[in-house]
């Protein structure tokens, strides 16, 4: 009977609930819409509240669904609750709508909820056969467990608890590390190893570890450790602190092998003594350098798009990519994108960076990255910087040390900027659009990277998964005294731990078995062992002047984004003297001549995959990372086509290669002329080879949303099958979410 059928599945449910997680609201026979205009492609089944997701239980799952992936935390339906942006409840009779906050009242019984996620999902609920009481409650659980008041009433705090009274795996998690699930570990940059190893690794002979925040004594949004000048001793330090906004003192990030270093620090709030510490400062980074170079200054916050301006981008992005019905914008779908401002925003970030590793790299001088408090932008472009520079950022755990070393411990504040506690009206997307401006890099130069545009999609996933402390906190200070707080109230035992030990995002095993995670690992990629070879010799791409012409047009009018201090030579504004000084722009003149030089030069030579690699800039370089934003819209989906058959292709073809350079190492070691299964099961790819001759043709359910799109898609109606005269026939599919957040 059908109430058996709920029962199966409940109990089925309540195998898979993780340590600390209870059912808090359910209801049954809701209806999970997936066509717009026809409940024929609809699901029923069970919508269950916990305290760390919302799932759906499906009666008979649909015949055409295929996953791609499985996702260990998260089943097909089901959606974290840091990831939902709104709650939205609608009666269709009394024709009322509602956007539910914490712990408010609902005075009307809801016949349908729609959920808005930070992911540009929206997944909608029917409960025509639902009792009206039932569905209110679950609906008010929603909203109130989505919008927690207090860091501590995340679900990461409560599985944690629960781990350290019950230390037994469930569920194969385990608290803390940082291990790929492939038994390799990515630097988490907690202790004074980390950064000593990270020193020798880039050469940096002119700089040391500190200890000097030790116990968070000096600032508590810095690391306990990290790299400053040797000459500088912690005496001076401690005594410097007090002029820097947070107390955030300048702090190494990566050395050149030339000698020129990376730096990063807040701006010195003592004015009387901004010019004596702002010299004392330089002097120590100049004496760090071999050659004794200048330092050349960029003040972020007034060479790039703030905060506020990178938001109102990213929420016009949203509404064309989610509240738009597709077919409808179509014809000014590039116009509307353009007016969002947001590929022009990345295309400032790259911009901005490729004209500071000119400096790092040709000019041989340090670059310092001032930012008011130095937690934002900077963490932004020192990362980017980086991953031009050094092939080691540009592989997974490479990748993965840098977001550990610069934004985790460097106090990204992603608590507040992915508005976990939607303490704010908007998400920071800052994060995002970092990871966008790597996709670009990807995109432009994918022989270079280790990684794929699903691990950097899938990345940006897990900032929306609770249980992972990795993006929880604003700094590793909070992580320590919120959860030595958390572990009082629960008489929990630490001894010398420093807080609680939170599962690391790091250990992608946690999330993805060992298949899945090969979707990780990018075909293209051309490791520092594995030369690119054609007939007998190393191939290159030569660029003609027209592909690098456009990316230097443009360069001189940014001399003062960040090449040369604005206030050099701006004059100030009650000055009469409006004329720059002529031996001033001769400079000015020769920087950018130089510059343009040295990009002409690069852009002219063959891609150096292991050394340094610049963006292109020009319009019809800088796209939209579609596998991102448009993953939910089976509009904009291309089945069996798109980037996906490139890539199922060369996935065949590079795990073929590996099946002969295996054969070929077994027939010369004179072993046996078999291949070891063992060591074939070890491929990197998610697709594989059958054999040597394998010509085995696109699987039938693939689409250019792979792996994140099912045929029949769980959020919005299937573009299989669907008749022209629908996508011709302009009705409005998605309420605004504006329209809905001014209703009551």
């Amino acid at each position: 009977t059908l109430k058996e059928k709920y029962e199966t599945y409940s109990l089925f449910f309540f195998l898979v609930l993780f340590l600390g997680e209870i059912v808090v609201n359910e209801v049954n026979f809701v209806r999970k819409c997936i066509a717009t205009d026809t409940s024929q492609y609809d699901l029923w089944g069970k919508l269950i509240c916990s305290n760390f997701k919302i799932s759906f239980i499906t009666d008979d799952p649909m015949p055409l669904q295929k996953f791609h992936y499985k996702n260990l935390l998260l089943g097909e339906h089901d959606v974290p609750l840091t990831c939902i942006e709104q709650v939205v409840t609608v009666n269709d009779t009394k024709r009322k709508q509602k956007v539910l906050g914490p712990n408010q009242k609902l005075k009307f019984n809801p016949t349908e909820l729609i959920i808005y996620c930070k992911d540009f999902r929206i997944v909608r609920f029917r409960f025509d056969e639902a009792g009206p009481e039932s569905a209110k409650k679950v609906c008010l659980a929603v909203a109130h467990y989505s919008q927690p008041t207090d860091l501590q009433l995340l679900f990461a705090f409560e599985y944690v608890g629960k781990k350290y009274h019950n230390p037994a795996t469930v569920n194969g998690i385990d608290p803390g590390g940082g291990g790929s699930g492939s038994g390799q570990q990515t630097p988490l940059f907690e202790t004074y190893s980390d950064w000593d190893r990270e020193i020798k690794r880039t050469g940096a002979s002119g700089w040391r570890v500190c200890s000097v925040n030790e116990g968070y004594m000096i600032s508590t949004c810095l690391p306990e450790y990290f790299v400053v000048p040797s000459s500088l001793a912690d005496q001076d330090l401690k005594l410097y602190s007090y002029s820097f906004i947070g107390r955030r003192m300048p702090i190494w990030c990566w050395n050149h092998s030339n000698g020129s270093a990376l730096v990063r620090m807040a701006n010195i709030k003592d004015v009387l003594q901004q010019r004596k510490i702002d010299q004392r400062i330089c002097n120590a980074i100049t004496r760090s350098h071999p050659q004794r170079s200048d330092v050349h200054k960029s003040d972020l916050d007034k060479c790039l798009p703030n905060i506020q301006e990178i938001q109102a981008a990213f929420i016009k992005l949203k509404q064309l990519c989610v509240n738009e019905p597709f077919e409808e914008t179509e014809e000014k779908w590039l116009s509307s994108l353009e007016n969002t401002r947001w590929l022009e925003y990345v295309r400032s970030f790259l911009k901005h960076s490729a004209e500071l590793v000119y400096m790092l790299d040709s000019k041989h001088v340090s670059v310092v990255l001032q930012e008011d408090e130095g937690r934002d932008l900077s963490c932004f472009i020192a990362s980017l910087i980086q991953v031009m520079l050094d092939p080691y950022f540009r592989t997974i755990v490479g990748f993965q040390s840098l977001i550990q070393k610069e934004w985790v411990m460097a106090g990204y504040q992603f608590l507040d900027r992915c508005n976990h506690l939607k303490r704010a009206d908007k998400e920071s997307p800052l994060f995002l659009m970092f990871l966008d401006s790597i996709w670009q890099l990807l995109e432009q130069y994918p022989s270079a990277f280790e990684f794929s545009e699903t691990y950097l999609t899938i990345l940006y996933d897990s900032t929306r998964i609770s249980l992972f402390g990795t993006f929880l906190f604003n700094c590793p200070h909070q992580r320590v005294k919120q959860s030595t707080e958390f572990a009082i109230s629960k008489n929990i035992q630490l001894g010398d731990e420093k807080g609680l030990k939170f599962p690391s995002v790091w250990d992608w095993s946690l999330q993805f078995a060992t298949r899945d995670r090969m979707l990780f690992h990018n075909p293209w990629y051309i490791g520092k062992s594995a030369p690119c070879v054609q007939n007998g010799s190393v191939k290159s791409f030569k660029r003609t002047k027209k592909n690098y012409s456009s990316t230097l047009r443009g360069i001189p009018p940014s001399l003062k984004n960040g090449l040369i201090n604005e206030q050099e030579f701006l004059p100030r504004r009650n000055s009469l003297i409006l004329k720059l000084k002529p031996d001033f722009l001769q400079q000015m003149d020769s920087q950018a001549n130089s510059m343009e030089q040295y990009f002409r030069e690069w852009f002219s030579k063959p891609v150096d995959l292991h050394g340094v690699i610049l963006p292109r800039l020009s319009g019809t370089h800088i796209k939209l990372w579609k596998l991102c934003y448009f993953r939910w819209v089976p509009e904009a989906q291309i089945n069996n086509g798109g980037f996906i058959t490139a890539f199922h292709k060369i996935s065949v073809l590079t795990d073929q290669v590996d099946m002969l350079n295996q054969s070929l190492r077994q027939y010369k070691s004179s072993s046996s002329l078999q291949v070891n299964c063992s060591e074939l099961d070890q491929s990197r790819m998610y697709f594989r080879a059958n054999g040597l001759n394998d010509n085995a043709g696109t699987p039938d359910f693939l689409s250019s949303s792979f792996p994140f799109s099912p045929i029949g898609n769980l959020c919005r109606r299937s573009i299989l099958g669907t008749p022209l005269s629908k996508f011709l026939s302009g009705a409005k599919i998605w309420l605004s979410t504006e329209t809905l957040a001014n209703e009551d």
